[in-house]
């Protein structure tokens, strides 16, 4: 039986009574002292937010009110304590021409309205709205020490009513407006930051948000720890992704609208002990032009990646951890290498830049398309240039290295430390030693450091002191009187000291004593000495220029790069 014929059904007693007389049928959870298991109630008796409302607003003669209507209101809240509003589930406001009235989603009593009339002044009429749009509205109003007052226990018994309900209430709240508002301000947020990834992670007490700028993740304004299952949802919307499953991890992706342009989005969810988690990349659909130039490559490096890249057939490998800037240098790569002349085919996991004139497909493991058979396939496509995204087993690191043999160039990636690392790391997969000396051409390790602020970083004069405050700087080479850059922090950059990334990189061209060492058994450690014979410099040496010129600072250098002693 609907609610409102239920209420119907008892006229004579007042709405508190009926609950009371309705409580034995509802769940052990709720509250015995108390009526402010509002949602609860609401879900066990399967009523949707909006027919919950209406039938408030019938039962106490009340008009209804959106959240669209009531946010172009003026709101009294500053006038009430913040627990006030949310224990009792109500928000004074001014209609349009001035007069006093009351958002209500659940029937007050006269005790609670006498006391809001009070501190008004006036008589007020009552306007039935939705609870999750009155918790929206809250929630844009009230400040931030305000929002802490919510109680766990609260938030719990909201968690567990949303989990709990049916999947068309679960689509219904993700698909309302202030749930939509909500994601919409996360993704205006991470736009206007440069964001690369959004995190929502869903704790006991709290739901932390945190936007993940220039490689380091900085917590921003969460909304209320109720929202979290709503906000997951309309994530799994967004994604195509199943939003009745939330045991098992999922993995999607969508092309969304945000105030700063469009975006493609990957999610990636994964149940945790208080909620699902959510990982969100953000890569926007305009990223300027893709150009070896402007990745950070010093001259050296610039000279020494275009001689490896007019080489008609070999192996080329980009190295570096998760997030270290490995996608973009490929895509440069090839962008440089998309002539008419030529026909590259890529296998990459997922497509992050799409490049105009090059051939992209996107591995798809349920139907069988991993890295391995497309590059099967790709050998008989005609290709000259073949970009495998990644080299993850044996069998892909198999056929690149016979693709590279048969007369290809192939450009791939692979996660190793450093660019020495990776020739016994490819041993290790199963690769012949012999054939690796044939193909191998060379190994590009990298990572992004940030860059100093222009706008507030400052020059200083290393000092005795200094070094001996913190030895690391020997590890860099650093002596006293050496003049560096050090971050402060401004408004331009977030209070920082950083803005933006640039990459830092060494290169290993396997020729004479080095190609000779490659067999089974072989460390990084003896070709990284054998190389640097042969004028290879690492990474932290390529680090300390871009420190010498200002471009980044020592700390960041000692953060980012393995710890090695400069060549």
């Amino acid at each position: 039986m609907a609610l409102i014929e239920l209420v119907k059904s008892v006229p004579d007693e007042s709405f508190q009574d009926f609950i009371e007389r309705l409580r034995p049928a509802l769940s052990k959870r709720l509250d015995a002292k108390k009526i402010g298991s509002l949602r609860e109630f609401q879900n066990e008796t399967g009523l949707q937010p909006e027919e919950f409302a209406n039938a408030v607003a019938e039962f106490t003669n009340s008009d209804r009110i959106s959240y669209d209507e009531l946010a172009t209101h003026q709101t009294l809240e500053n006038q009430f304590s913040a627990r006030f509003l949310r224990e009792n589930n109500v928000l004074p406001f001014l209609t349009p021409n001035g007069a006093p009235a009351i958002a209500i989603c659940w029937p007050p009593t006269e005790a609670l309205i006498d006391a809001i009339e009070i501190v008004i002044g006036k008589k007020s009429k009552l306007f039935a709205i939705a609870t999750g749009d009155l918790d929206a509205l809250l929630s844009d109003r009230l400040t931030e020490p305000a929002r802490e007052t919510i109680s766990a226990v609260d938030d719990e018994d909201a968690m567990d009513a949303v989990a709990n309900g049916n999947l068309d209430n679960l689509r219904d709240l993700a698909s309302g407006a202030p749930v939509v508002r909500a994601v919409n301000e996360l993704f205006d947020r991470a736009m206007e930051v440069n964001a690369t990834d959004l995190h929502i992670e869903p704790m006991r007490n709290t739901l932390n948000i945190r936007l993940r700028v220039d490689g380091l993740l900085q917590p921003i304004a969460s909304p209320p720890r109720m929202m979290a299952p709503a906000i997951i949802s309309r994530i799994k919307i967004l994604a195509g992704l199943n939003i009745a499953e939330r045991r098992l991890p999922q993995d999607g992706a969508a092309r969304i609208l945000t105030s700063g342009g469009a975006v493609d989005i990957r999610v990636a969810i994964m149940p945790s002990p208080h909620g699902e988690t959510a990982v969100i990349r953000i890569l926007p659909r305009e990223r300027g032009v893709l150009d070896l130039a402007t990745i950070g490559l010093s001259l050296r490096s610039r000279v020494a990646i275009d001689r490896v890249l007019t080489l008609s057939h070999g192996l080329v490998i980009i190295t570096g951890p998760t997030g270290s800037g490995k996608t973009t240098t490929l895509a440069s790569a090839l962008t440089t290498l998309n002539q008419p002349h030529r026909k590259i085919l890529t296998i990459e996991d997922p497509i992050e830049y799409e490049i105009q004139g090059i051939c992209q497909s996107q591995v798809k493991p349920e139907i069988g398309l991993t890295f391995a058979t497309a590059m099967r396939a790709f050998v008989r496509q005609d290709p000259d240039v073949i970009m495998v995204g990644e080299i993850r087993d044996a069998e892909t690191a198999s056929i690149a290295i016979n693709a590279a043999l048969t007369g290809h160039l192939v450009l791939t990636t692979l996660h190793t430390e450093t660019a020495a690392a990776a020739i016994p790391r490819l041993i290790d997969l199963g690769v012949d030693d012999f054939l690796l000396r044939s193909t191998l051409r060379a190994v590009v390790a990298q990572r992004l450091v940030r860059i100093l602020c222009a706008h507030c970083k400052v020059q200083k004069k290393l000092t005795y002191a200094n070094i001996d405050a913190d030895p690391r700087l020997r590890i860099l080479n650093l002596n006293p009187g050496d003049i560096v850059c050090e971050p402060v922090g401004c408004d331009r950059c977030n209070h920082s000291g950083f803005r933006g990334r640039v990459g830092i990189f060494e290169i290993l061209e396997p020729t004479g004593s080095v190609r000779k060492m490659i067999r089974n058994g072989i460390d990084a450690e003896t070709i990284e000495e054998a190389a640097s014979r042969e004028g290879f410099l690492n990474m932290a040496t390529d680090a300390l220029e871009k420190c010498y010129q200002g471009i980044t600072a020592p700390s960041e250098i000692l953060r980012v790069t393995p710890q090695r002693v400069i060549l």
